[in-house]
């Protein structure tokens, strides 16, 4: 019986899917993972199953604290629809744009999903997502910061997000029971950093630092590239890593690491989170999705901008991202205006003054970005000073290829393999080769 309604209903549908879903492999490289074929297994099972006709979901990698909050939301707004169930569902953020995007080329997946905005290339080139420009009126939009962003994403000429928080940017986080004032420029950092580190056991590598950060991720790194003054595109939108800000930016971090040791030697994520929540680091860089996590441990902590770069007088630009909801290609009729209604629900003032005065957020409304009680908190006040001198995350496509061109050749610093200066060309020759082979 599936296997008749299948064939009866889904053929030319799926033949589309696969067609576009192998020109996808062809031009993203993508690997053909377990998960994939999971996926494909689960769509063939459910094909005549009309019960999700009824079902508003959202696919989110929101914190648990802030999926619970969401899920109070959506159960009040499921009172204006009792015959519809409005639910979420979490996955990590590389998982969330893969399958949603093989799940929108099936023709399935959820009605919305809520992320940063640098998804939006791929999956407005792939045609997954819907444009948003026809269902919300310039009064609704105008309601959204612009400055020193615009919150709401457009890309090729169509509406493709609307955001209900701004930032999603890195900032100086700082134990405010070790350091009372946090350094303002990076020799600040070095000689507190002399003060702080210190080997306790005399094995020659130290146990308490003054930072401890994901250096070895491009997304930490390029922050620092900023502080020389460079970027990694050009103006005309080329690669631009074999450049002098970003040899000067790997060699200030090598220094941190090998000269000054005032960073730990092997550092990622987790060893970074657990230095600083354990106090053995005074600092941590790190973004908004972590402050909830030491408040919650009872970590008394102030943010600050990450340190200047004393050479040039500029701060370092952390990559600054709207988040919010996108739209799912293949929503239309019923469906379609309940999930417009629900994002302008989602986005409102009154949640969103919510959300930000519960989990430290920087709303995307102009008017709740002026709510006394967070102008009145110093953690929403110095995330907001910081953004001021972030760069907005590119949204083209070609920028998940720049990282992964920087990947490589950026570790190899740190274990031996190149210089800075080979590292940057390296990491350029490479980013070449990656746009060049994936737009053919």
């Amino acid at each position: 019986m599936i296997r008749d309604c299948f064939f009866t209903h889904h053929v030319s549908r799926k033949v589309v899917f696969y067609r576009r879903f192998f020109d996808l492999l062809q031009k993203y490289r993508l690997a053909l993972t377990i998960q994939i074929i999971a996926f494909l297994l689960l769509w063939l099972l459910p094909a005549c199953d009309e019960g999700r006709d009824h079902r508003i979901l959202i696919w989110t990698n929101l914190r648990p604290v802030e999926r619970e909050f969401l899920q109070k939301k959506l159960d009040a707004f499921a009172q204006r629809y009792p015959e519809y169930e409005f639910r979420q569902l979490f996955y990590e953020t590389e998982e969330l744009r893969t399958n949603f995007i093989i799940s929108a080329l099936a023709g399935k997946g959820p009605a919305l999903i809520h992320g940063p905005s640098d998804n939006i290339g791929p999956m407005a080139e792939l045609e997954v997502i819907k444009p948003l420009e026809e269902f919300f009126d310039q009064a609704f939009l105008d309601s959204f910061v612009t400055e020193p962003f615009e919150a709401n994403t457009w890309f090729q000429g169509h509406l493709y997000q609307i955001a209900d928080r701004v930032g999603n940017h890195l900032c100086l986080v700082y134990n405010k029971d070790i350091i009372d004032t946090p350094p303002r420029t990076m020799s600040e950092l070095i000689a507190l950093g002399k003060e702080l580190c210190r080997d306790e056991d005399g094995d020659g590598q130290p146990e308490r630092y003054a930072l401890a950060w994901n250096f070895i991720e491009p997304f930490f790194f390029v922050p620092f590239i900023g502080g020389y003054g460079g970027w990694i595109f050009d103006e005309e939108g080329n690669p631009n890593l074999n450049s002098e800000p970003v040899i000067k930016a790997a060699r200030l971090i090598y220094q941190l690491r090998n000269v000054h040791r005032i960073i730990p030697m092997e550092c990622d994520y987790e060893t970074a989170n657990a230095l600083f929540l354990d106090g053995k680091s005074a600092m941590i860089i790190n973004g908004p999705w972590s402050w909830g996590t030491y408040l919650k441990h009872g970590m008394n902590i102030g943010l600050a901008r990450i340190p200047m770069i004393d050479e040039t007088g500029l701060w370092p630009r952390p990559l600054v991202s709207p988040l919010g909801y996108m739209a799912n290609v293949n929503l239309k009729g019923k469906k379609l205006r309940i999930a417009v209604e629900l994002i302008r629900y989602l986005t409102s003032p009154e949640v969103q003054r919510e959300f930000a005065r519960e989990f430290n957020l920087i709303p995307s409304r102009r008017d709740v970005q002026q709510d006394s009680v967070l102008q009145n908190n110093p953690l929403y006040q110095a995330a907001l000073d910081q953004m001021r001198v972030g760069r907005a995350m590119p949204v083209i496509t070609e920028m998940r290829w720049i990282w992964d061109a920087m990947r490589p050749a950026y570790q190899g610093i740190f274990t031996g393999q190149y210089t800075p200066e080979e590292a940057a060309a390296e990491m350029q020759k490479l980013a070449e080769k990656l746009i060049r082979e994936n737009r053919e």
